[in-house]
């Protein structure tokens, strides 16, 4: 089913996005940390962490390594940046410290940029296992992905995880859960969801398929025809964002909710999917061979406004 076939989903979507109202304080409609960006990557977090920003939370941090640490402070003063991952401490040595961290943040987005150096890895391994504590969502994408192949037990059964993989990584987690490759297409996404315990994987593609083991969606909404790499980490922001404004729309929520909680990353999904693939759209219809993934983070705001409307009104403000 495509997501223009699916309009209550699309309209449970709008049920979670908080309004722009007086009455929320700073930080009541989303705060993110993004888990990455080492020595070679710092443009990977810097997408990731601005694109949720872009769409609507209120504060969005980085957490790198030193050595990408002061670039991406370079790229935004909007951004909160801890160059923290330090390959001269251990994970033990900044337990403390992330337990702190994390008690500000709704969500944590673990990979854009994170790389496979082994204690970049043992770090992510150690923030997303106190994230599962906590009961925190968390979106894994990029070299995550490579942390959860390795680990699976990392989220296996925790339904507040979303995945992203590509084609490639793809692949490898079924290889890694014995899920059959040659599967239907139409139902490889749902085995692979259900072999790790129902998280929810978000399977990129020239349609991108969303699936919690139980239920399924399909978005084709056009993109953009250039792959320019960082599309996916604009993604993992994006529904970083959505999962962010369901932990909020959980939390103030006063009425009966008509979003059932367990809903929340599968509508995070499909938003995220919908609004990467439109934006790309946009910017690829303006720029064409010349679009840098850069040129779609101006085009989230228009994104949002074609689907969702201009501020968000039907959200959840009457239960304020």
């Amino acid at each position: 089913m495509s997501y223009k076939a699916a309009r209550p989903i699309i309209e449970q979507i709008k049920q979670i996005i908080p309004p722009l109202s007086s009455k929320l304080h700073k930080g009541q409609a989303g705060r993110i940390g993004i888990v990455g960006g080492s020595l070679e990557y710092t443009g990977a977090p810097f997408f990731s962490a601005i694109s949720a920003f872009r769409l609507g939370v209120d504060l969005s941090h980085v957490i790198c390594d030193p050595s990408a640490g002061y670039v991406i402070k370079s790229y935004s003063p909007d951004l909160i940046v801890h160059p923290i991952l330090s390959p001269r401490s251990s994970p033990q040595e900044l337990k403390e410290q992330f337990t702190s961290l994390l008690s500000r943040l709704h969500v944590l987005v673990i990979g854009p940029g994170l790389g496979r150096d082994e204690y970049m890895q043992n770090y992510a391994r150690l923030l997303m296992q106190l994230a599962r504590e906590r009961e925190m969502y968390v979106v894994i994408d990029a070299d995550g992905l490579y942390m959860v192949q390795n680990n699976p037990d990392l989220v296996k059964g925790y339904n507040r995880v979303v995945l992203t993989p590509n084609v490639v990584e793809f692949g490898r987690l079924c290889d890694t859960m014995n899920v059959p490759k040659d599967s239907p297409k139409g139902e490889i996404a749902a085995l692979l969801a259900r072999a790790l315990g129902n998280v929810t994987i978000l399977q990129k593609g020239s349609s991108d398929i969303i699936s919690t083991g139980e239920a399924t969606e399909v978005v084709d909404e056009p993109g953009g025809l250039k792959r320019a790499g960082g599309q996916g980490d604009i993604l993992s922001g994006l529904v970083g964002c959505f999962l962010a404004w369901g932990k909020a729309y959980s939390e103030l929520s006063k009425s009966d909710s008509d979003v059932p909680q367990h809903l929340i990353p599968l509508l995070a999904g499909v938003a995220g999917s919908i609004l990467t693939r439109t934006a790309a759209h946009i910017a690829f219809g303006k720029l064409g061979r010349g679009m840098l993934t850069s040129d779609m983070i101006g085009e989230i705001g228009p994104a949002y406004e074609k689907h969702f409307g201009a501020a968000g009104e039907k959200g959840f403000k009457g239960s304020l």
